[in-house]
């Protein structure tokens, strides 16, 4: 009888250990009317995630639906209100500088690299979310290249001396204002109007996005340079919900999410990325009738401009917002990738 009650215990604290998942996830995806939402997340937290942990309910919003700007809602996951957010990382860097450092204007010039500093910075990354909002990184997803977008003829990036540019944040614009231009702080959607009435002189973002929100209506030249860089949309659990799952549920959990959304979202920014360049240039476009927008051909020259902005004014910017351990772990992931020591 002892024997059978011993064997019994046994079995319940293998089966315990086996299934730890949270009974409740509450999980705030990113922007609802964008594809990474709706052909990605929202199918894996209301469906693929529930056939893999059954015992789970997920309780899923959107960005806009938590209505919380800027960083503050990654520190409602700090505090465990939120179990899971994706938001884009430059939200969130004025409380986490060492996140900006994945992200700087022009530094990945296309996907293939923008790739490869992702997986060099995960580390870094993953020991920042910890420190700076108790969470674990889950996955790092990029929108579309985020370009330029201009009313008035430009060439290349010196034509933008003297301009008004809608800037997406700290890091854009410093790099705006090595150029000569002045970055300007607005709400996306007071852009169209703003370049309309000339308010502002160009904007950054994505392409496709662009088009879908008439930026293309008013902007007459397209600069496929990623000004804006990617805006990564950088997903975190709640360290103490994550701590809830066992070793082999947490891979089975990183390696579900790297398979639903990662792969093929990044492929669908890559496409996105050309589709809208496409729409917005006249040419063959299947979301819709093509805007009339002129392209200009990014010349060498400005790539050598873009990076020797970056070393000299926005990445000694960074250094000093950030500890010397994360500028050498920077130097040694992202810095080899790009060719660039930041000091």
């Amino acid at each position: 009888m002892k024997k059978c009650l011993m064997v019994a215990l046994g079995a319940l604290v293998v089966s315990t250990s086996l299934v730890a998942a949270p009974k409740k996830l509450r999980v705030v995806g990113s922007w609802s009317s964008l594809s990474l939402y709706k052909e990605y997340e929202k199918p894996f937290w209301k469906k693929e995630f529930s056939k893999e942990f059954a015992g789970t309910k997920v309780r899923l919003s959107s960005l806009g639906q938590v209505k919380l700007k800027g960083a503050a809602v990654y520190r409602e996951l700090s505090k465990g209100v939120f179990d899971v957010v994706s938001t884009v990382g430059g939200y969130v860097i004025s409380d986490s500088q060492t996140i900006a450092g994945l992200d700087f204007p022009a530094m990945a010039n296309d996907i293939e690299t923008a790739k490869k500093v992702v997986e060099a910075y995960k580390g870094t990354l993953d020991k920042a979310l910890k420190n700076d909002f108790n969470a674990k990184l889950l996955s790092v997803v990029p929108y579309p290249s985020q370009v330029l977008f201009c009313k008035d003829k430009i060439s290349s990036l010196k034509d933008l001396k003297g301009k008004k540019v809608r800037a997406s944040g700290w890091t854009v614009a410093e790099f705006l204002d090595g150029i000569g231009a002045t970055g300007i702080t607005m709400s996306y959607s007071e852009v169209p109007q703003s370049l309309q009435r000339g308010v502002i002189d160009c904007a950054v973002t994505g392409g496709l996005s662009g088009y879908s929100s008439g930026w293309g209506e008013v902007s007459n030249y397209l600069y496929p340079l990623p000004i804006g860089g990617w805006a990564y949309v950088v997903t975190a659990m709640n360290l103490d919900t994550w701590n809830k799952f066992t070793p082999a549920e947490q891979e089975k959990l990183i390696n579900s999410i790297d398979k639903k959304i990662v792969v093929p979202a990044w492929t669908k920014t890559n496409y996105e990325t050309v589709e809208g360049e496409k729409c917005l240039t006249g040419q063959d476009c299947s979301y819709g009738k093509a805007n009339k927008m002129t392209l200009v051909k990014v010349a060498n020259a400005d790539k050598v401009l873009s990076k020797e902005i970056l070393v000299s004014k926005v990445i000694p910017k960074w250094v000093k917002k950030v500890s010397p351990q994360t500028v050498k772990e920077w130097n040694n992931t992202i810095g080899k990738i790009v060719n660039i020591t930041a000091k």
